[in-house]
């Protein structure tokens, strides 16, 4: 940390991982065997390491088997299940690139991302509630998809549902591999820990959205650090609500588990805040991770207290910013008094700050914690590049392993977002403090400026969440002729309470400055989100903006 600036570099104590994650997982397989590895509730499913291990050299062997070679692309369509952990190792084992495909995506998204990265072969679900998403693929047939060679899809058992034409059954894919091919252990050797093994697309709320590439050295590194965070052991049983398809649930769950030989609990594919506390409670969980709307989920349940959650320890807050109220209640109530926040982006692997299990409460709920290991960040003015002093708000920027090999066949956008020195820059708005601990305080385009003056709507949120009957808010800068931009809040109150915009303005008055004051109040029951959580900003406002009949003004 340099006195002066923003800047901080972790710690290089532990040495950074050259391993692939193959060879990683089996050294952990040949240390314990017979430890619990993975629980899937919904599938009814258990696995030890050794079992685990088996299934993913079957898997790895019967890929090898359709003719794929290292390098080529793999998708996986899906929520969470065994399958899904399956293909990360079986991939990783195989030199395959993991191509992580949204659930949500739809024809449309679909043909555009598996064409753009070239996928040969897809493992999808056959359909998730109001999803078809073998229908989806038919409408686009081989015409649409011309690098698409085989497609199967996940059958609970083999047998069940209808045949598919021109479509396997994962488990015929599964049975057609052998656990003991000599092939993926000699493929396994060739293979070299900056490798790209997989491809996250960046939800872009602007243009196509962009295949973040990223290495063994990345995810491996970053998933054994961030479990280090948490001081997980194989004593440690975590509960992962979060999707696999996104850094959170692949990374901050499936391989912080799998570097520290602790067993990954699946509650459900979709989330189910019932289910969780379930799972929590059945499987003795040490550990549970969620975004903030989650663990709101979860604790306003209407049998929360029913639930015995006293094994909890740990976890992860991230995904969006934590409300400091929930923080709390979630420490108190939830017993997860070594709960930390981490903050990342798809194309740092994803995590570049992270609390510790014992950071001073008060830093952990206000601050997205220090610097991880063998990284370095700094905050800058987005104008002059120039690094801010301690306390200032600018850019994060992050350099170091966890920083992507690129985006997929996009050098432009690469360069745009990573500079000549190694620098991503994040979009992000953020302070640091003397002592290295680093504040989010929005996002460079979420921004306000009104008459003049720079609003962050994170500090706004903030506040209004401690009005007692707001249960989750978010606020936006829409145009206004005479100030520029003006706020708007949207605002979900709790479960049988009800607010009007003079509570809310009566609850500011006095205590934050009059200009940011929300012009515009709306009681709302939900917010547009994204499937992992991520409440999309751009639509509340587009919605209000049509609501309102206002027009970006024009500026030079």
């Amino acid at each position: 940390m340099s006195p002066q600036l923003s800047f901080a570099q972790g710690d290089t104590r532990v040495p950074l991982i050259e391993q692939t994650i193959g060879d990683f997982f089996d050294a952990m397989v040949a240390r314990q065997p017979d430890a619990l590895a993975l629980v899937s509730r919904h599938e009814g499913l258990r696995f030890t390491y050794r079992e685990l291990q088996t299934q993913s050299n079957r898997l790895a062997s019967a890929l090898l088997g359709l003719g794929l070679v290292p390098g080529d692309r793999v998708g996986i369509w899906s929520h969470n299940n065994v399958p899904w952990v399956l293909m990360q190792i079986a991939t990783a084992k195989a030199g395959l690139i993991l191509v992580n495909i949204n659930p949500a995506y739809r024809t449309s998204e679909l043909e555009y991302a598996l064409n753009k990265v070239g996928c040969k072969a897809l493992v999808t679900m056959a359909q998730f509630k109001t999803s078809d998403y073998l229908g989806m693929l038919r409408e686009l047939g081989p015409a649409k998809l011309p690098q698409l060679a085989h497609t199967f899809w996940i059958d609970a058992k083999p047998g069940e549902g209808e045949e598919q034409p021109g479509m396997k059954r994962f488990s015929q894919l599964l049975a057609s591999g052998d656990a003991n091919d000599p092939r993926v252990a000699q493929v396994q050797k060739t293979l070299k820990a900056t490798d790209p093994i997989n491809i996250q697309f960046t939800s872009g709320t602007t243009g196509f959205p962009k295949g973040a590439t990223l290495t063994h050295r990345n995810i491996l590194n970053n998933g054994f650090f961030i479990g280090e965070c948490m001081k997980l052991s194989p004593a440690d049983r975590l509960c992962i609500p979060v999707p696999l398809y996104h850094c959170f649930g692949m990374v901050l769950g499936n391989l912080a588990c799998l570097t520290h030989g602790s067993a990954i609990v699946y509650p459900n594919d979709g989330f189910d805040p019932l289910t969780v506390l379930e799972t929590v409670q059945a499987e003795k969980c040490t550990g549970l991770h969620g975004v903030p709307t989650m663990f709101i989920a979860e604790l306003d349940h209407p049998r929360f207290k029913e639930f015995d959650l006293s094994t909890l320890r740990t976890g992860i807050m991230a995904g969006s910013p934590c409300p400091i109220e929930v923080m709390k209640r979630v420490v108190s109530e939830m017993h997860l008094s070594e709960i930390t926040i981490a903050y990342g982006m798809t194309e740092t692997s994803p995590v570049s700050c992270q609390s510790s299990t014992d950071t001073p409460l008060d830093r952990r709920v206000s601050t997205v914690g220090t610097v991880q290991p063998h990284l370095e960040v700094k905050i800058v003015d987005p104008e002059t590049g120039a690094v801010m002093p301690p306390g200032k708000s600018g850019e994060l920027c992050t350099r170091g392993y966890s920083v992507m090999h690129g985006y997929w066949d996009d050098e432009a956008k690469t360069r745009e977002a990573i500079d000549a020195e190694h620098w991503m820059h994040t979009g992000d708005l953020a302070t640091m403090d003397a002592e290295g601990y680093v504040n989010i305080v929005g996002r460079i385009k979420d921004m306000v400026i009104r008459g003049g003056e720079n609003i962050y709507p994170r500090e706004i949120e903030e506040f209004l969440y401690r009005h007692p009957k707001v249960q989750d808010v978010q606020v936006v800068g829409l145009p206004d002729r005479k100030y520029g931009e003006e706020l708007c809040a949207w605002i979900i109150v709790k479960p049988g309470q009800s607010a009007t915009e003079e509570d809310i303005r009566e609850f500011c008055k006095g205590q934050i400055a009059h200009y940011k004051v929300p012009k515009y109040i709306r009681f709302v029951a939900e917010f547009p989100m994204t499937v992992t959580g991520k409440i999309q900003k751009f639509k509340i406002r587009d919605e209000m903006k049509a609501q309102l009949g206002l027009d970006e003004a024009r500026t030079a």
